[in-house]
C-alpha cells in the first residue's frame, strides 16, 4: 500500500466516523452540548501549559523558517490567549441553542401549518494554517450546532492544535459525548486536503482559514460547498466630514493593534479635501508607529511616506505597511474600494450621515463599518462567542460564522388528514 492509499484510507475513515457522529449530534440535547463545551474550556485551561511547551516548538519552527513577524505573532500562543480561548468556548456555550430555533412559521388556508426550523449541516471540514486557536473555536461552533467537524491544521502550528484537540477530546469524554465529534487529521500530508476537498459523500462544507493560495486551491478544486474566507483587503476611508481626532485614533488601531489578522486595515483613502490640512498628521501618525506608508502621487511627497506600485493596491499585507490613496470623496472611495476590495471590511470615518448611507448602500462588503476600528471584524466583537471565518461569498453564509450560520434549515409541515384539492 503507497503513502497516497494511506492518506485515502485514513480520510475516508475519518470522515465515516463523522458522518455517525454528525446524526449523533443533530438529536443531542441543548443541556449536553453545554456541559461538553464548558468542560472543554476547563480542560483547556487546565492544559494550559502542555499546550505553552507545544507553541514553543511551533514557534521555533516557524522562526527557523523564516515566518514573518506577523505569521509568528497568529501563531503564538500566551497565558492570555490561552485563557481567551476557553473564555470564547464558555461564550459558545452560553449562547442559545441555534438547532431546533423556528426561524418563521405560517398558517395556510388549506389547514396546513409550517414551521421553517434551524438544523445542522452535518460534518464541516475546516482547512487552516498558523492560527491554533482555530482548533478550539471551529470545535466549539460545531459542537454548539450539532455538527461533526474535522480539522485539518497547518504544519507550522500543528503541534499547538494537537495539543488543544487533545484538551477539548478530554472535555467531551467527561460530558459523555463521542469523540468524533471533532476530529483532527493527524498529519501534515497535503495529500489529506486533496482528498478532504473530494469528499462530497461524507463532508457538507467546507471552511477554508488561511492565505490567498490556500484558499484559491481549496475553492478551484473542491467538489465539496465552500465557506470562502477570502483575504481581507480592508479598507479605510477618511470623509472631508470626519472628526478628525476621532478618525486618527481608528486609523491607528485598525492598523497598529495586530497587524496579522483579517480585520487590519491596508488601505487608507483620504478625502481630496483633506489633503493640505489634515493629511500630513494623519500619514504621520502611521509613520510614527512605525508603519511603513506606501503612497500614491498626492502623498508621495510627504515625510516617511514611500511611492506605491501598481501592486500596492489590492494587496493584504498582514504586516506594519499601509497603503494611502487620496480619493474624491465618497464616490471616489467606494470606486477604489469596488476595483481594489475583497468584499471582507470596510469603514467610512464621518458625521454626515448621508455620506456613511451612500457608503453603505453603494458598497457590498460583508461588513461594512462606520467610525469604529476595522479590527472589531470579528465573531467575537459580533457576541457570536468564536468565528470560523468571515466569509465573504454571498450564499448561505456571510461574514462572522457562528454557530447560527453553521445551520441550515428545514420546513415541518403538519395537517390533519389534510388533503389537496
Amino acid at each position: 500500500m503507497d503513502a497516497r492509499t494511506d492518506v485515502k484510507a485514513l480520510m475516508l475513515g475519518i470522515g465515516g466516523r463523522a458522518r455517525d457522529a454528525a446524526l449523533v449530534l443533530a438529536e443531542a440535547e441543548t443541556e449536553a452540548k453545554d456541559a461538553a463545551l464548558l468542560a472543554m474550556a476547563g480542560a483547556v485551561e487546565a492544559a494550559g501549559p502542555t499546550i505553552l511547551d507545544a507553541n514553543a516548538r511551533d514557534m521555533a519552527a516557524g522562526r527557523d523558517k523564516g515566518l514573518s513577524a506577523a505569521m509568528l505573532d497568529r501563531l503564538l500562543l500566551t497565558e492570555d490567549r490561552i485563557r481567551g480561548m476557553a473564555d470564547g468556548v464558555r461564550s459558545v456555550a452560553a449562547q442559545p441553542d441555534p438547532v431546533g430555533a423556528v426561524i418563521a412559521d405560517w398558517d395556510r388556508p388549506t389547514g396546513l401549518r409550517i414551521r421553517r426550523v434551524r438544523t445542522p449541516i452535518g460534518v464541516v471540514g475546516v482547512i487552516y494554517e498558523s492560527r491554533p486557536n482555530v482548533t478550539a473555536d471551529a470545535g466549539a461552533l460545531c459542537l454548539k450546532s450539532g455538527n461533526a467537524v474535522i480539522l485539518r491544521g497547518g504544519s507550522e502550528s500543528f503541534e499547538s492544535a494537537r495539543a488543544i484537540h487533545s484538551a477539548m477530546l478530554d472535555g467531551l469524554r467527561s460530558a459523555g459525548l463521542t469523540e468524533d465529534a471533532i476530529q483532527m487529521v493527524p498529519t501534515t500530508d497535503r495529500a489529506a486536503v486533496g482528498e478532504m476537498l473530494g469528499m462530497s459523500s461524507l463532508i457538507d462544507v467546507i471552511v477554508p482559514r488561511g492565505g490567498k493560495g490556500l484558499v484559491g486551491r481549496v475553492q478551484d478544486e473542491a467538489r465539496v460547498p465552500v465557506f470562502a474566507h477570502l483575504e481581507g483587503i480592508v479598507h479605510v476611508y477618511v470623509d472631508k466630514a470626519a472628526d478628525i481626532e476621532k478618525a486618527r485614533r481608528v486609523i491607528l488601531n485598525s492598523k497598529t493593534r495586530r497587524t496579522g489578522i483579517c480585520g487590519a486595515a491596508e488601505c487608507l483613502l483620504i478625502d481630496r479635501a483633506l489633503l493640505r490640512d489634515h493629511a500630513p498628521e494623519i500619514i504621520s501618525d502611521l509613520v510614527s508607529a512605525g508603519v511603513e506608508v506606501r503612497g500614491d502621487a498626492d502623498l508621495a511627497g510627504l515625510p516617511g511616506v514611500v511611492p506605491a506600485s501598481d501592486a500596492d493596491w489590492g494587496t493584504e499585507y498582514l504586516d506594519s505597511i499601509v497603503a494611502a490613496s487620496v480619493v474624491d470623496g465618497v464616490d471616489g472611495a467606494v470606486e477604489h474600494i469596488r476595483r481594489y476590495g475583497s468584499k471582507h471590511t470596510d469603514c467610512i470615518l464621518t458625521e454626515d450621515d448621508a455620506a456613511a448611507e451612500r457608503f453603505f448602500r453603494r458598497l457590498d462588503s460583508a461588513i461594512l463599518m462606520r467610525n469604529t476600528s476595522t479590527q472589531f471584524a470579528d465573531g467575537g466583537e459580533f457576541g457570536m462567542g468564536a468565528e470560523i471565518g468571515i466569509a465573504t461569498g454571498k450564499l448561505h453564509a456571510r461574514g462572522p460564522v457562528g454557530a447560527e450560520q453553521l445551520t441550515s434549515f428545514k420546513y415541518l409541515v403538519e395537517g390533519d388528514g389534510t388533503l389537496r384539492a
